[in-house]
């Protein structure tokens, strides 16, 4: 059992015409990385839900022979659409040697009122898992949404959306395809896809 506390790896990513902006809680340890960006691990189907949603493809951003995503493609994709991503923890332990929401412990709370003010065409936020769902929602004082809903919220002048989405994780009992319905409704509401 490791008690080191971990620091976020990654800048936030933060495209200037960001209309949404998706959060998870930290990424998981190095070792399960293949790639240096957001949903790193090969096992997660966040980039194959993104690829079933826009481009009827669950391997659009894959490298399936070297066991990687297009990190070049991504990164592309996400400033067109205008999606942001970061997390909700930015200072973490680990209480087991696992990716697990439930095996993680907050240390430092992103600052998500910063994080807001910088992406002024903000209108949703994405949650993709349970503890990134609860931080968001105590730090505004909101209620929860069920997954595949919205609660909406006040902030800085804007009515903003915070939707609870079906977590990218292969632990979470859902097919890639039925994940990305869900996410869909996100897509189409901000007018991102038809």
């Amino acid at each position: 059992m490791s008690e080191a506390i971990e620091s976020h790896p990654f800048t936030p990513f933060l495209p200037a015409n960001a209309r949404l902006l998706m959060l998870g809680t930290f990424p998981p340890a190095p070792k399960r990385w293949c790639m240096e960006f957001y949903y790193p691990n090969y096992q997660n189907d966040m980039w194959r839900i993104f690829g079933i949603s826009f481009f009827g493809d669950k391997t659009h951003f894959l490298c399936e022979e070297k066991r990687q995503f297009t990190l070049d493609a991504i990164i592309s994709f996400l400033n067109e659409k205008g999606i942001a991503l970061y997390d909700t923890a930015v200072r973490i332990i680990r209480t087991k040697d696992t990716a697990s929401d439930k095996d993680l412990e907050i240390v430092e709370e992103t600052n998500l009122d910063s994080m807001l003010r910088q992406l002024p065409e903000c209108r949703a936020v994405i949650t993709a898992g349970q503890l990134a769902t609860n931080v968001f929602c105590n730090h505004f004082g909101i209620a929860e949404p069920k997954v595949g809903t919205y609660t909406e919220f006040f902030f800085d002048g804007r009515t903003l959306r915070i939707y609870r989405m079906p977590s990218s994780s292969r632990a979470y009992p859902m097919r890639p395809e039925r994940k990305a319905e869900y996410y869909d409704t996100v897509f189409r509401w901000l007018g991102m896809k038809d």
